[in-house]
């Protein structure tokens, strides 16, 4: 387990949190598999009856490490072997519930992470965005599927395709998140629910989380492998590199000449 993923487990829960604050807690290669791997654990131990993605008080996670994918090494091979594909289909495929944290930044995977998570406390300073278009991307982790199921095309189409930020009073708008919270009490709201989760029927429970993804469990595992084969093409994309370009370089991007 990666220093920049810290677990712990306490009265049945298990802590994921992300530690990388010199980074804004943006997320490697290696971060990706330690995520995996915590998943794997809790759903191999009969012990932990809850999961609890957190990051700190200032930042829950800046999305991906650019300067990590921009070199491509992990995302070699068939997208549910590599590390973010791994993680995606174990936190979508989860048996215990999952219940998430958040404060500052939530970009990109940040955001669509939560698609799949059960619970979701955001403070008042939580920002997410999901700016995927802007890099020359395309969405990822399920969200061009739930996305706009939960809210509708066109507001899915807006955040998607423009990739502006937004607070947490608009999440909660929009039904992405349980509670705003005051910063300092995010993790605290969070574990509460967690206890409540892990003092009931674990059985029960599961039956419940497996019942709410059963609608869209095969469209979405479908749509998760599309939408991670066109995100490998589109991080080789001039698009891509022109944003990835202008990112490292602290300038605008310029897309005025793509066809």
């Amino acid at each position: 387990m990666t220093d920049s993923v810290l677990t712990e487990i306490n009265n049945q829960i298990l802590t994921v949190r992300i530690n990388r604050p010199e980074r804004k807690n943006a997320l490697t290669h290696a971060m990706y598999t330690a995520l995996g791997d915590a998943i794997e654990q809790a759903d191999a131990d009969a012990d932990i009856r809850c999961i609890l993605f957190t990051g700190s008080e200032e930042c829950f996670t800046a999305g991906n490490d650019l300067s990590d994918f921009a070199s491509g090494s992990g995302l070699k091979g068939a997208f549910t072997e590599t590390p973010v594909g791994r993680f995606l289909f174990l936190l979508a495929n989860a048996t215990k519930p999952v219940v998430v944290a958040v404060n500052g930044p939530a970009v990109g995977i940040g955001t669509t992470m939560l698609l799949h998570c059960d619970m979701v406390f955001a403070g008042t300073n939580a920002r997410f965005q999901m700016p995927f278009a802007s890099l020359g991307l395309c969405p990822e982790g399920g969200s061009s599927l739930l996305l706009p199921s939960w809210i509708g095309r066109v507001r899915a189409a807006e955040l998607l395709m423009l990739g502006g930020a937004f607070g947490a009073d608009d999440a909660y708008r929009l039904g992405l998140i349980n509670r705003v919270c005051d910063p300092a009490g995010t993790e605290a709201a969070a574990l509460e629910a967690c206890q409540r989760l892990a003092s009931q029927p674990p059985a029960a429970i599961r039956a419940t989380k497996k019942l709410l993804s059963r609608p869209t469990h095969e469209e979405l595992a479908a749509t998760m492998l599309a939408e991670g084969e066109l995100f490998a093409e589109r991080l080789k994309s001039p698009e891509a590199a022109e944003a990835f370009g202008a990112f490292m370089q602290k300038r605008k991007p310029d897309f005025s000449n793509f066809k």
